[in-house]
């Protein structure tokens, strides 16, 4: 079973990577095979019928399926703009489900969310809409347990985890259960 972390946010110092690094590594400190990916690395044009009718579907596009499909699992960790999820994320969320229609990659494994932002909701409203985005739109299967991390700016300890133990065991939870489910679906 594998296990598959990536961030909603392209930016270097984002702390939904570091949420998503961490559970990366809370995976693999449970004997868990895991990667964390960077959108940073999968850039594709913002989508477009008649760019997709012209040139077809970006190749970053079919290479971020191809490792969505590698994985049983999978956390997308996101930031919460203006009270919604990043555009960087629903592009690439809407480019990879133009890849082709078999396999499925959203129905045939299993997903978690989590997110974090500086504000008092800890990206509670972008997961909302993260969560119907993926179980409505794409058919994916969404675990219900999941962590919104208010607090960004002083969440974090120096090692990456969280300074509030309490949010680490918690966070540490969904992962776990991310596993379960994972184990569950793959079987």
């Amino acid at each position: 079973m594998r296990l598959l972390f990536f961030a909603g946010s392209a930016r270097e110092g984002s702390h939904n990577k570091k949420l998503a690094r961490l559970g990366q590594k809370i995976a693999e400190a449970n004997g868990i095979e895991a990667i964390f990916a960077d959108l940073a690395d999968y850039e594709m044009p913002i989508y477009q019928g008649d760019l997709e009718e012209a040139k077809g579907v970006p190749e970053r596009a079919r290479a971020f399926k191809a490792l969505l499909g590698e994985y049983d699992g999978v956390m997308i960790v996101t930031p919460e703009y203006n009270a919604g999820i990043p555009g960087l994320l629903k592009n690439t969320l809407d480019w990879v489900s133009r890849v082709g229609t078999e396999p499925n990659v959203y129905r045939t494994r299993v997903f978690a969310i989590s997110g974090t932002s500086p504000g008092y909701y800890g990206a509670m409203r972008s997961l909302l809409q993260l969560r119907e985005v993926l179980a409505v739109g794409l058919g994916a299967t969404v675990i219900p347990q999941q962590m919104a991390l208010p607090g960004a700016m002083k969440a974090f300890a120096e090692d990456g985890s969280l300074v509030d133990d309490a949010r680490q065991k918690m966070f540490a939870d969904v992962v776990e259960a991310l596993a379960v489910a994972a184990r569950k679906f793959a079987a």
